[in-house]
Formats: C-alpha cells, sequence, structure tokens
C-alpha cells in the first residue's frame, strides 16, 4: 500500500520552490552620519546587508527596508535600483531587510518604520544612488579586467560591456567589485532615458503569493513551537482580578496558562486548543470606569464641545465678523465613527526567547519600536532581539503602533512559558480590542457673498489625538493641536479670506491610531461636502465652483479637471443616476474623484463608477499606482457605506465581519485611474485614494435625492432618514 501524505494546499504548493545564489557583493550607504564603505570593512559599527547582493548566477537580490503589505514597495522600490545598476529584471530577488540603523526611515528620524505613505518618497534618491554606485563599481572592475578606461564601457541588462563588444556578467564581475572603494559621488540618469521608472512592471512578489512560498506571520512555524490565545478585559482599562485555569487546562492540548500584562494566555500545542481552552478559562474582570462608556454618550459629550471655542489651528482674517456680514450663511454638523482596521490577517507574533537572545517572526511597520519594546520586556539589549519581517496581510497602520502591542505581548507570554510559542489574535480579539480611527464630531459654518463667493469658513474639530502620548507628540503637537487631527481641514486651499479651524481632544480610554489617510480621512469627507452644500447654496455647479477657488492651487486644479473631463462631467446620465465630485490633498499627492451613484427605494446606495484622477509627481510603477487607487477607493468606500465600531457599557458592539462588512464584490464600482503627468517630487499612493471617496458618492447621493449625508455610514436607514428631512 502507498503512503498517503496529508499537506495543506499552502505546503503542497511550497514543494515546487527552489531557493539558489551566492553572496558575493554588498555595500553600505551614508546615514546618519555613516560613510561609504566596502562590506568587508569589518570594523564597521554595525555590519548589516545593505541594499544590493550580486550572486555568481547573476542573481542580484534586493534587500528592502519596508514592510510589504500589499502596497507593492517589494516591486517599486527595487524598480529604482534596477534603473540605475542596469541588471537584468528576470535575475531580481527581493528579500526584508534586519532591523539597523542603516535601513533607518530617511524622513521620520532614527526609526524603521513604513507609514505615511513614505516608502518611494522617502527611498528614490538613496535607492538610486545606490544602484548607480553598484554600477559603477562593476564598470571599473571590468575596466580593470580588460585594462580599458571606464568611459569606452557600459552597462546593460546585468553585463559590462565594452565598446569592442567584450562582455562581462555581473556575476563573474561581483567579487572584484566588492573590492573597490565605494564611489563617493555619483551621476543619476535624466528622466528622459529612464527604461524601468515610469514603466508598468508586474509585481515581484505575485508567483510566490501564487505558488504558496510566500511566508505570511500566521505561516510561521517552529520546532516545539506553542500557539497561544490571550483573554483580554472586555472593557478598555480593565483589569484581572483573580482567574482560575483548572478547565482551562482540562482542555486536550493546552499545556500553560500564565497572567501577563495585557490578560491571561491560555498556551497550547496548536490553535485550537488554544481556543477552546481560553473559553474554558475562568476570569474576574475589574471593568474600571470604561465600563461607563457609550456611543451615544460620546456624541452627545463632543456635540457640546462642538458648540464651544477649542484650539486654533489656522485662522485667517475676521471669520466671526465676515460671518455676520455676509448674505447668506450656512451650517451643519458632520459625525463619522470609530473604525478598525480589519486587516485580512488578524495580528500575530512568534517568538523563540532564549537567554541572550530573542528572535521574532512577524509582519510590524514599525520594527525599530517593536525591537526596543521586545528587549525591555525581555531584559535584553536592542541587539540582542532579531526581527524578521515577513509578508503582512494589510496593515493601514495596525501594525504600526507605538506602543507595540502585540509584540510586547507575545515576548511577554513567551517569557512566561520560557518556550517558542506563536501568539495570535483573533479577527474578535482585535475588533473587540484593538485600536481604531477616532470618532468625529464636526460642527461648520460659511458665509457667502451677493454674488455667491465664499467669504468666510469657521470649523470646529472634535475627536481624541491619535498622537498624544506617542514619540512623535513632541514634534506633531503645538499649542494643543495635534497636526494628524486637522490635516485637510487647517489647510484646505480653496481661496477664502476669513477662515477658522479649531480642535477639541477630549480623552478617553478607547485606544486610537493612524488609520489609512489619518485624519484626512473625516477632515475631507467634511470639507469636501460642505464646499459642495456651499456650491449649491450660491446656485453654482459643484465642479466650477470648486474649480474657480482654486486658481492659486495648480495641481488640485489640474486632477479636478482631469476627473471631471474623464467622467464626462455636466453629460446626462441614465435616469436615477447622479455624480458627485471631491478634490483632496494628502501625503504630497492630489487626488480628484467623481463618484456615479444611484439609490433604491429602500435607500441603499449604489456606486457604479468611481472615475480617479492623481498628480502624485514624478512615478516608478503606473501599475502600482493604479492598484493602490482601486485599494483606496474599495477601502473607503467599505467604511463609507458599511463600517463603524460603537460601545454600549464599554463594550465593543462589533466582532466580525458579519457586523463590521466590507465591500462584497457585488457592490465593487467601475475604477477608472488617470494619471496627471508631473516633473514634480514623488508622492505618496498608498493612502491618498481613501479621503475623496465617501464625500464623492455623499455629494453624488444629494445630486440624485437631494438628500445631504452628514453622518457616516450610509447605512441604508441613515439614507432613508436623510431624505425623509431633506
Amino acid at each position: 500500500m502507498n503512503d498517503i501524505m496529508n499537506m495543506s494546499r499552502r505546503d503542497f504548493l511550497k514543494a515546487g520552490a527552489v531557493l539558489g545564489g551566492g553572496l558575493v557583493l554588498g555595500f553600505r550607504l551614508p546615514f546618519a552620519g555613516f560613510p561609504f564603505e566596502a562590506a568587508a570593512a569589518q570594523e564597521a559599527p554595525y555590519t548589516p546587508n545593505a541594499f544590493i547582493r550580486i550572486g555568481s548566477d547573476n542573481t542580484v537580490t534586493f534587500i528592502v527596508n519596508k514592510s510589504e503589505m500589499g502596497q507593492g514597495v517589494y516591486t517599486s522600490l527595487p524598480m529604482l535600483i534596477a534603473e540605475e545598476l542596469e541588471c537584468d529584471w528576470h535575475k531580481i530577488r527581493v528579500e526584508s531587510s534586519p532591523v539597523d540603523p542603516i535601513y533607518n526611515h530617511t524622513m521620520f528620524g532614527p526609526m524603521m518604520v513604513t507609514g505615511g505613505s513614505t516608502s518611494v518618497r522617502s527611498e528614490w534618491e538613496r535607492l538610486s544612488k545606490a544602484g548607480a554606485a553598484a554600477r559603477e563599481m562593476l564598470i571599473a572592475a571590468a575596466a580593470d579586467v580588460w585594462k580599458v578606461d571606464k568611459g569606452s564601457c557600459r552597462a546593460e541588462k546585468g553585463r559590462v560591456v565594452h565598446k569592442s563588444g567584450r562582455k562581462l556578467t555581473y556575476g563573474q564581475l561581483a567579487e572584484r567589485a566588492a573590492k573597490l572603494a565605494v564611489p563617493t559621488e555619483v551621476r543619476l540618469k535624466e528622466p528622459a532615458r529612464y527604461k524601468v521608472i515610469g514603466k508598468p512592471r508586474h509585481r515581484l512578489d505575485s508567483p510566490e503569493k501564487v505558488n504558496g512560498k510566500a511566508e505570511f506571520g500566521l505561516d510561521v512555524h517552529a520546532p516545539g513551537m506553542l500557539t497561544a490565545l490571550v483573554a483580554r478585559p472586555p472593557v478598555f482599562g480593565g483589569k484581572v482580578v483573580s482567574f482560575s485555569a483548572g478547565r482551562a487546562k482540562g482542555v486536550a492540548g493546552v499545556t500553560d496558562v500564565v497572567q501577563v500584562p495585557s490578560g491571561v494566555a491560555v498556551v497550547a500545542t496548536g490553535f485550537w486548543p488554544a481556543l477552546k481552552g481560553r473559553e474554558a478559562l475562568e476570569v474576574v474582570w475589574d471593568e474600571g470606569e470604561g465600563a461607563g462608556l457609550s456611543t451615544a454618550g460620546m456624541r452627545e459629550e463632543y456635540a457640546n464641545l462642538a458648540k464651544t471655542a477649542g484650539a486654533v489651528a489656522r485662522k485667517d482674517g475676521d471669520p466671526d465678523g465676515a460671518l455676520a456680514q455676509a448674505a447668506k450663511r450656512i451650517s451643519a454638523e458632520y459625525e463619522v465613527p470609530y473604525l478598525a482596521h480589519a486587516t485580512m490577517e488578524p495580528l500575530n507574533c512568534f517568538v523563540d526567547l532564549r537567554g541572550d537572545r530573542c528572535e521574532i517572526r512577524t509582519g510590524t511597520q514599525f520594527q525599530t519600536s517593536d525591537r526596543n519594546a521586545a528587549a525591555r520586556v525581555a531584559g535584553l539589549k536592542p541587539e540582542q532581539v532579531n526581527i524578521h519581517t515577513t509578508y503582512l496581510g494589510g496593515g493601514f497602520g495596525r501594525r504600526a503602533n507605538p506602543q507595540s502591542d502585540f509584540v510586547a505581548e507575545a515576548v511577554q507570554v513567551a517569557k512566561g512559558v520560557n518556550k517558542p510559542v506563536k501568539v495570535v489574535w483573533t479577527r474578535e480579539d482585535d475588533m473587540k480590542g484593538g485600536f481604531y480611527r477616532p470618532m468625529w464630531y464636526d460642527r461648520i459654518s460659511a458665509g457667502l457673498d451677493g454674488s455667491g463667493n465664499l467669504v468666510a469658513w469657521r470649523h470646529t474639530i472634535v475627536g481624541q489625538s491619535i498622537i498624544a502620548g506617542t514619540p512623535f507628540e513632541s514634534v506633531m503637537v503645538k499649542g494643543g493641536i495635534d497636526d494628524a487631527s486637522v490635516e485637510g481641514a487647517q489647510n484646505i486651499p480653496y481661496a477664502i479670506p476669513n477662515v477658522l479651524v479649531d480642535l477639541h481632544s477630549p480623552k478617553n480610554v478607547v485606544p486610537v491610531l493612524w488609520w489609512r489617510s489619518v485624519g484626512h480621512s473625516h477632515t475631507a469627507f467634511v470639507v469636501e461636502s460642505f464646499i459642495d452644500e456651499a456650491a449649491h447654496a450660491a446656485g453654482k455647479d459643484p465642479y466650477e465652483f470648486r474649480r474657480a477657488l482654486l486658481a492659486r492651487h495648480p495641481r488640485h486644479k489640474g486632477a479636478l479637471e482631469l476627473a471631471a473631463q474623464k467622467a464626462a462631467w455636466g453629460k446626462k446620465l441614465p435616469a436615477g443616476r447622479a455624480r458627485g465630485i471631491a478634490v483632496h490633498e494628502s501625503f504630497g499627492s492630489f487626488i480628484a474623484q467623481v463618484a456615479e451613484v444611484s439609490v433604491s427605494p429602500k435607500g441603499e446606495v449604489r456606486v457604479h463608477r468611481v472615475v480617479c484622477a492623481i498628480d502624485c509627481g514624478r512615478f516608478v510603477n503606473p501599475d502600482t499606482i493604479a492598484a493602490q487607487m482601486e485599494s483606496g477607493i474599495v477601502f473607503g468606500l467599505s467604511a463609507a457605506l458599511h463600517g463603524a465600531i460603537t460601545l454600549k457599557n464599554g463594550r465593543v458592539e462589533q466582532s466580525n465581519f458579519d457586523d463590521y462588512p466590507l465591500l462584497r464584490m457585488n457592490e465593487m464600482p467601475k475604477v477608472e485611474v488617470h494619471i496627471v503627468p508631473s516633473q514634480e517630487p514623488p508622492g505618496g499612493v498608498g493612502e491618498p485614494g481613501v479621503p475623496p471617496l465617501a464625500p464623492a458618492v455623499a455629494n453624488a447621493v444629494f445630486a440624485a435625492t437631494g438628500a445631504r449625508l452628514r453622518i457616516l455610514p450610509m447605512t441604508p436607514e441613515a439614507v432613508l432618514r436623510a431624505m425623509k428631512s431633506a
């Protein structure tokens, strides 16, 4: 009888994976005072791989210092190097970098982090110079072999070619090139000579995500590894009073039950026994002051605060005086709820803690913070902690937590059981006990003169600060203003002579964190919805009204015009359909979106088409831009139509995708993405697609029904209420 081997689909696909190649060439790049130096220089204060390795088989490995969570950095960043290196794209490999100062963020200071839509923006120059320096070293090595002048040689497709026709591959030259001094000055290509940058490229990480080789955090397995789930308080700020582990330990497979600062961990031989053991665990909680929190109570508190003056974020002219003298005044209140990150891969972290070292494998956006937190918990030095960054099944900011909650907790558990352990959060764990985009309440007024021109704008914002208590507070909170709370509101581009934006930052125990597009996610909805209200109050077309107010902001205006043109703004639509428009700047990019919608008699909003125009300056991969705009639109539409985290008696009422739904395939609109040609510095693309979506849809609903949607999400019940009161 033949033996039958049971394999998972992923393990089956992995069976075909083949690895190879040797380490031949590496070099450092200047950062934080470190000079250029050859990889062989052992006296360096740090000895990481830098960004490039070339194998004897001509394979080029790029070490990427950003986390790949679906946004495409494992392709776009190698494209920057490949453009200057002149390597063979088909022989490229990618691996994640270790945690080391050489890989620190060039914009955010001494930390390794992926976020803020900065990956390409922060690495364009550094990685381009890396590729150019390696190219020049390889050319110099070939010239030395042939005893010719460097100027008679050129690099192309992974080879150095002499004008006589002689050729040497990079693999043949790597060892010799590694012995040369790294050039301190290199000349980068003019954009007109680009062969890679700006051209569509298929993603390098796609094959291994298809064949099962890709390792996400949940895939991590090690000999002797245990799995743990943590019972956390049902109320934010709660604490363990006591627990009884008897029933939990009676579950087959449960090996340990240990208390950690975040709760009580049930450790077992696998996920299922850990889950069943946690269900059997008996815990008495001190719920604390958080037990009294409710969405209704917070809404009342926020609404009252919005009627009072807050900390001033921006003041131009005399907005109160201009409002008092305006020919027409309009005002409104807007509300948006707490939102979960809802990553497709729930949180997880593998830890192998030994006496003098700690090995961690996880999907993280914030390696430096997580390593430091792990070292504190383990009682080790940071250099004794090694973090290997796996693929991330979504991040959206949740895996860039300054508190390093899921990593620190996993180290605590590993410390308690003294064995390799993977701590897994269920989706319910993170939905009910994670971090959220804050709930916001906005009160806004505008004044128009007799000709329908905007003369005054007054905007009060109420919501928790996501920066207070983080390492960024000293930089981003000035005069009581958390910049992340008002971004997109304090720098509105419209030509309005009298503007006031102020802020209240109430505190409570609900944990909040940056969420894809951060403050822009709520301020764009309010500003672009209310500018639409102003346009209709003035009796003007919403597109033309915006366009006239953007004369001094050509990039906003350019994106707005392109989106309107491609969407055929002003042309008649089929009966029952209407268009809405919005434009917004965030993360160095300018995006306009036109949404085409219909509303059913039951109040169901259907988005049929979204036309998106983006000016993100110089860009690397147009395919990535299109994918990220589509992704942002899906993400934004999920929140706009469905997303809301609510609390009652201190408890989060949502638990999984059944009551916190994502956009379904049958709800997906047709999306068209158009790129505005630009030679401006590169902007971000991971987050800017989110902010304009909700206001574009809400404005389209108004155009279709005459009902203003000022409260998100746009549920059928909310739409019917708005239609009834319109």
